[in-house]
């Protein structure tokens, strides 16, 4: 697969350029960013296309809006990439309307224009050519640097880079990195490599689980997905979570670890509640003890130990999904240890976006992992071993 960078391009003092970035980030109710670092990931390929004094439009959206909604503005990113930047930012009041435009047209070199969120116009989410065309007039060269996004096939990263030749599109900064780790990560490993797979269910997971038991050493599974599996070796598993109709799977995907002599491991030990909440009554029990109306919320002490060990020798970490509730606090200690554990090995410690992002962040190991995804989605996709639609229409096809 080949990629322009956007070094690549031949940018010249003036230049406009339309750069599509991922900056949907949370907010809490008065509208604050609680966490900027799609924004702050951003910056190098934005500085560098301002070293070059280009006029630069940033498309990017925020959040599922149906239609305009002032709660999913891009207002509160604007403030922020101007602190970050130390600079003005220009806001759009629309997309593709009349203020958008007449700003765009006013851009002086080393300017930037944010435009109003992109899912503002139904179209976008549609791959709507017309939108995309009318998106393509912001800039004579095109930058995607929303891996976030890029396993939407959306005007804004799909058919929009199918209206600029090779010359003048090209990933930015981050994309590449995403890619490159990700590829590095499937393709050619330092091993031991361990695969530590969590979340809520199997479903979500299959296929990643599939392409990824060729590639690894070790697998660790965990979160509310390792149920399907305990029950698939016939354990009672009370009122935790599982898919019945993935049982099946579960012991094909346990066989075939077997067979290719991948280390497979599940919790051994949970930590079980009478009911999810709060204030619910917990216990800890072996994996083979888990009460009839009891549910697993949270993996326990002798695992994190277990998965210590697994993890302590591994040369290539890679962690996607948390192992536990981690959202509730009552259940976010074995995330938050496993965290810990993942972040003093010595390893190359990949973690994917998404709730994996958000969990480490919580731990406070940020700093210690090697490279955190900023997409959930799109990290599973490319794990899944799928082609990403955003990224084949960078595709340089000789």
């Amino acid at each position: 697969m080949k990629l322009n960078s956007i070094k690549d391009l031949n940018l010249e003092s003036d230049s406009t350029v339309f750069l599509r970035c991922d900056f949907n980030v949370p907010l809490d109710e008065f509208g604050n960013i609680t966490d900027d670092r799609r924004i702050r990931m951003a910056l190098p390929t934005i500085k560098y296309l301002l070293d070059h004094k280009c006029k630069i439009v940033i498309g990017s959206h925020l959040g599922r809006p149906k239609g305009v909604d002032e709660k999913f503005s891009l207002k509160p990113v604007a403030k922020r990439l101007s602190n970050l930047l130390q600079m003005d930012i220009i806001m759009a009041k629309d997309v593709v309307g009349e203020d958008a435009k007449n700003k765009a047209a006013n851009l002086k070199e080393g300017e930037i224009l944010l435009l109003e969120n992109l899912r503002f116009d139904a179209r976008e989410t549609k791959d709507d050519i017309e939108f995309a065309r009318e998106l393509s007039e912001y800039g004579k060269f095109y930058v995607n640097d929303a891996f976030g996004v890029s396993h939407r096939a959306h005007a804004s990263v799909h058919a929009i880079a199918n209206l600029y030749d090779k010359f003048h599109k090209a990933a930015g900064f981050l994309l590449l990195k995403e890619i490159n780790f990700f590829y590095k990560l499937l393709n050619n490993p330092v091993r031991p490599f361990v695969a530590v797979v969590g979340g809520s269910k199997v479903s979500g997971k299959l296929q990643a689980l599939i392409n990824l038991l060729p590639k690894v050493d070790k697998m660790i599974v965990g979160g509310g997905m390792a149920f399907t599996f305990l029950k698939a070796l016939g354990y009672n598993i009370g009122k935790s979570l599982v898919e019945e109709d993935l049982i099946d799977e579960a012991k094909n995907i346990m066989e075939k670890a077997k067979e290719m002599g991948v280390k497979f491991y599940l919790p051994v030990d949970i930590m079980v509640a009478d009911k999810f909440s709060e204030d619910s009554i917990v216990r800890y029990v072996t994996f083979q003890e888990i009460p009839d109306n009891w549910m697993g919320l949270d993996i326990g002490p002798a695992s994190v130990r277990l998965f210590g060990e697994v993890l302590w020798d591994a040369q290539t970490i890679l962690w996607n999904g948390p192992m536990g509730v981690y959202e509730m606090d009552k259940f976010s200690r074995g995330t938050i240890k496993i965290s810990h554990e993942i972040a003093r090995s010595h390893g190359i410690k990949v973690v994917g976006g998404g709730d994996t992002a958000d969990a480490v962040a919580r731990a406070g190991d940020a700093e210690e992992m090697t490279f955190i995804s900023t997409g959930g989605g799109a990290s599973l996709e490319l794990l899944e071993g799928k082609k990403l639609p955003g990224i084949e229409a960078l595709e340089i096809k000789e």
